[in-house]
């Protein structure tokens, strides 16, 4: 499904991708690792067509999705092509209620009958049904992060993208947002995923991308990064 390859990117004269090359198949749950600021956040606002409006540009290389060149493309256009994003800091819509949250950019995107609808999101988070006349501003950090999970499934993606899926939550907002990206995995949703949670993504993910300055420096299924424990302290750990 989706394609990069060699790509390379920078903002001004900064360059924060020197060859990133990847691939999410159909039904994957793929993770992108590394410690902060080795390009992670980069690689996904390059696929969503997001750099050029943070004064950045695609130096080089190829990004596709289900065979569409994806370069160059402007962000409505990027999702239009079935990519859902829940980015990092979760951006929900501060004045609008869950429910518009919810409704406010939902769409098929995944073609034939829409699986994901208000109802099914209120089934996966009965948190969102409680709480579907409060602002977006008005909910923790958790609800707002489930509530961002919701509006991206709610366009139906083909590929949902999570960028830093659990990070600052409470444990069991994390664990609950782990129980429902299982749940997506085993239904079929093809993910790429970026989280600090070692343990988390190994038992969740099929395989795993690991960035360094830049530049995709392993990849590799769960058992093998499991069983490279000086891999895991030289690119992850702090």
């Amino acid at each position: 499904m989706l394609a990069i390859e060699n790509l390379a990117a920078a903002y001004g004269q900064s360059q924060v991708l020197a060859d990133v090359t990847l691939t999410v198949g159909a039904g994957e749950v793929v993770t992108l690792l590394g410690r902060n600021g080795m390009g992670k956040t980069s690689t996904v606002r390059a696929i969503m067509g997001l750099l050029p409006g943070l004064g950045g540009r695609i130096l080089s290389g190829r990004i596709a999705f289900a065979g569409t060149d994806l370069l160059g493309l402007p962000p409505h256009r990027v999702a239009q092509q079935g990519l859902g994003l829940v980015p990092e800091g979760r951006q929900v819509f501060p004045t609008l209620t869950v429910e518009e949250n919810l409704t406010a950019t939902a769409a098929n995107r995944g073609g034939g009958p829409a699986r994901w609808t208000l109802p099914a999101i209120y089934h996966l988070f009965p948190r969102l049904a409680e709480r579907r006349r409060n602002l977006g501003a008005r909910l923790s950090g958790g609800e707002q992060q489930m509530l961002a999970i919701g509006r991206a499934l709610m366009t139906n993606p083909k590929l949902l993208i999570l960028d830093e899926a659990t990070e600052g939550l409470a444990p069991l907002i994390r664990a609950e947002i782990w129980a429902v990206l299982a749940r997506l995995r085993r239904e079929g949703q093809a993910i790429l995923l970026i989280d600090k949670n070692l343990a988390a993504v190994l038992r969740l993910a099929d395989r795993h991308v690991v960035v360094e300055k830049g530049r995709v420096v392993w990849t590799g299924s769960s058992a093998a990064l499991a069983a490279e424990p000086a891999l895991r302290d030289k690119y992850l750990h702090v």
